[in-house]
């Protein structure tokens, strides 16, 4: 009987799991619905958030946090260059290399999109669910959380 329970818990954390999966992705398309970096690639952002959070960078050095290649990195560094989203200075320990940052705008549009973010969920959170839910909802973020940071 154990074994049948085992079955029936691991089989209920499954379907949980494809749920979250789901509706993770499903409210990240709401959120990224009014996209503010416009044609950019995922790779190009995930680009822009490294340097937003991990602050300036070499190429070599945002190729290896994300796991590409250096020329791979080097194009899509050149792309967000032509944009006005990022701005290159001389590395002062190596005179071959680039240390990018973003610039003011790009700070600014990302200050923007997150404001914008915060807002929406705001406002669905108090639209669409009762005081009692929004406890549980605070819970459930802290397990999310708790679920991201493992």
């Amino acid at each position: 009987m154990s074994e049948h329970l085992g079955d029936t818990a691991a089989a209920q954390t499954s379907a949980v799991a494809t749920e979250l999966r789901v509706v993770v992705g499903k409210l990240r398309r709401r959120m990224n619905s009014g996209r503010v970096f416009g044609d950019f690639t995922p790779s190009q952002i995930a680009a822009l958030a490294r340097l937003e959070s991990g602050g300036p960078a070499t190429v070599s050095t945002l190729a290896r946090a994300e796991g590409v290649r250096p020329q791979s990195m080097g194009a899509k560094v050149a792309a967000l260059e032509a944009a006005g989203l990022v701005s290159g200075a001389p590395d002062p320990n190596d005179g071959r290399a680039t240390i990018w940052s973003l610039t003011e705008s790009a700070r600014e549009t990302v200050r923007e999109a997150r404001a914008a973010k915060d807002d929406w969920l705001f406002r669905a959170i108090r639209a669409t669910l009762s005081a009692d839910e929004q406890d549980q909802l605070a819970a459930g973020v802290a397990l999310l959380t708790r679920l991201a940071d493992s």
